[in-house]
């Protein structure tokens, strides 16, 4: 069996079946929802056609802890919930006043907090039962861009534009914790939650925390710099990093980027392990835009994630496809980080096709042998159930049942 995924009440749950190369090589899409997103409205007589710019895409999803359901938030101002085992669409939940983005299931699943794109910057507590808010969470003076769920209480923590990291509690609607930053920042708990990083871009520093002395220095300060961007450009063009998401046995950090690589850093150290290329980056909305001098976020974010054993990466791409990266046998380094040291590059073990449209999001189902992928549509991949894989489809089958 791969290794546990830990749960809300901090006991051990293994994954359905271990996760192989043969496994994961064989992901087809079984279930794709075409109308998984509501179509751009055309322009009205007298608007700028600038603000129609193409098909609106799911910006976000999340899985509850037990795998058993998957919600979307998209440019239409949607969440969408479907079941994982079923491969149904559950319901369509509406927030036009305030906009969705960056859902996270609490620890219930019929509870979620999301960040908002209209109106104000307030993260929401939202049941999905009866599709009402049970808390306001205010503080926030610009668009929250990384909001995170503790994975063994009911923390949470939020990153915004106006430069500051938030530490929350569902108990009670105001922050318990502030840090300010010279610049945006994401934010990652490690898998036990007593260690949180965060990421701020501009400056290249990722800052690790220890979750009951957040006021004080962080226990690690790693510099993000790749040698190899210097054989590209120079001066090198800038990382713009838009997510941060530990290992599951906490001994990495993957640092997902809006441009052509995502890094894997050791997370005791911070040395600079491996970088993963072979796919397009999502700073551009279409592969016929030019890219800005500058580096920006884009429609990056959630394209790139751990399986839940570790031993890969999946990653969508603005050309459609989903990259698979082995990360099985990364380098070892230790003593002090050398900024000159160039990382190991590693290309896809796979490269997957079957997504229409940029692959926003790439997730793995937390207990299941199941990807989740959404851009302009949804799709719900599973192993080849070929004669070649029939044992896997039998367990699968086995365990759905």
């Amino acid at each position: 069996m791969p290794p546990a995924t830990t749960t809300a009440n901090g006991n051990n749950a293994p994954s359905t079946i271990p996760l192989s190369n043969a496994l994961m090589t064989k992901l087809k899409p079984a279930k794709v929802f075409k109308n998984a997103v509501e179509p751009t409205p055309p322009p009205t007589p007298g608007s700028s056609s600038r603000t129609n710019t193409g098909p609106r895409h799911i910006t976000s999803i999340t899985f509850d802890d037990r795998g058993d359901q998957v919600l979307t938030a998209s440019e239409d101002e949607t969440f969408r919930l479907y079941s994982c085992k079923s491969g149904k669409h559950l319901k369509t939940l509406y927030s036009k006043k305030y906009g969705v983005d960056l859902p996270r299931f609490t620890h219930k699943n019929t509870t979620v907090i999301h960040a908002s794109t209209k109106e104000d910057d307030t993260i929401r507590y939202h049941s999905l039962h009866d599709n009402k808010y049970l808390q306001y969470f205010k503080g926030h003076k610009q668009r929250v861009i990384s909001l995170e769920m503790s994975p063994v209480d009911d923390g949470f923590m939020s990153g915004s534009m106006d430069k500051t990291v938030r530490l929350w509690d569902l108990r009670v609607p105001t922050c318990r914790g502030l840090l300010n930053l010279p610049s945006s920042p994401v934010v990652a708990y490690d898998t036990s939650g007593l260690v949180f990083a965060v990421g701020v871009n501009r400056y290249s520093r990722i800052l690790l925390y220890d979750q009951a002395n957040y006021d004080k220095a962080p226990f690690l300060t790693i510099t993000l710099e790749d040698p190899t961007l210097a054989l590209v450009s120079y001066p090198p063009r800038p990382i713009y990093m838009t997510s941060l998401a530990f290992s599951s046995n906490g001994k990495y950090l993957l640092v997902g980027c809006s441009g052509d690589a995502h890094y894997i850093l050791d997370a005791f150290e911070g040395h600079l392990l491996a970088k993963l290329e072979g796919f397009v980056g999502l700073e551009r909305r279409r592969l016929d835009a030019p890219p800005s001098i500058d580096p920006v976020k884009g429609n990056s974010g959630e394209e790139v994630s751990w399986t839940p054993d570790s031993k890969y990466v999946v990653g969508g791409s603005l050309d459609g496809r989903i990259a698979v990266w082995d990360v099985q046998n990364l380098p070892v380094r230790t003593g002090v980080v050398d900024l000159k040291s160039p990382p190991t590059r590693i290309q896809p073990l796979t490269t997957l096709d079957g997504h229409s449209g940029p692959a926003r999001c790439a997730k793995f189902n937390p207990r299941l042998a199941m990807m989740v992928t959404a851009g302009t549509e949804l799709a719900f991949w599973l192993p080849d159930q070929s004669a070649d894989n029939e044992e896997i489809a039998k367990e699968l089958l086995k365990k759905k049942s």
